[in-house]
């Protein structure tokens, strides 16, 4: 189905927990047909391992992220990402800075989100055609709600930063993978019908 690539700072907070959060939802909802979901970040924290309140707070959302080792963000990466999700406009801008020619296909999530709620639900095709038709809505001119695209960044901050955090994202994420599948894909994993 593609490749998903989410991008972070240091890679040891926000992408790792969204990564895993994407990951789950995808393979509860598609079984082994999920797309592939990764994370990176746009600093040299190469090797470095989650954060241990993000480890926490993702466990507590049913994700296990220990095994997380951070990565810098590579030009492959950005290369042959179907979709990538900047958790700030700040990531989104150093990926296209990078790569002007992943500009369609990279977002903030949130601002993917409110893209993909504001198109007709999906009817079938795959990640790039929906990541396509969210590009266009934005060429058009669909703000969504600017004053509102970045996740906080809890580094440094206690666990309940780092436990808010991860509640965000488990809602965004769920949103995403709403928006991006087709209403029966969606069904197939979980057996629910379309009403």
């Amino acid at each position: 189905m593609g490749s998903i690539l989410v991008v972070c700072t240091g890679n040891v907070c926000r992408s790792p927990v969204a990564e895993g959060l994407l990951r789950a939802a995808f393979r509860t909802r598609l079984g082994p047909g999920a797309p592939t979901v990764s994370s990176a970040g746009t600093t040299g924290w190469s090797g470095s391992r989650a954060d241990p309140n993000s480890v926490e707070a993702a466990a507590e959302r049913g994700v296990d992220i220990a095994d997380h080792r951070a990565r810098e963000l590579t030009a492959r990466d950005i290369g042959s990402a179907t979709l990538i999700l900047g958790m700030s406009s700040e990531h989104g801008r150093e990926v296209v800075e990078q790569d002007p020619e992943a500009a369609p296909r990279t977002f903030t999530l949130k601002e993917l989100v409110r893209l993909l709620e504001a198109l007709p639900p999906a009817t079938g095709g795959d990640l790039a055609s929906r990541v396509a038709a969210a590009d266009a809505l934005r060429g058009s001119g669909f703000a969504g709600n600017p004053d509102d695209q970045d996740v906080a960044d809890p580094l440094g901050m206690p666990l309940d930063s780092f436990r808010a955090v991860a509640w965000e994202l488990d809602e965004w994420c769920a949103r995403l993978v709403d928006g991006l599948l087709a209403r029966a894909e969606a069904g197939v994993a979980t057996g629910a019908e379309d009403e």
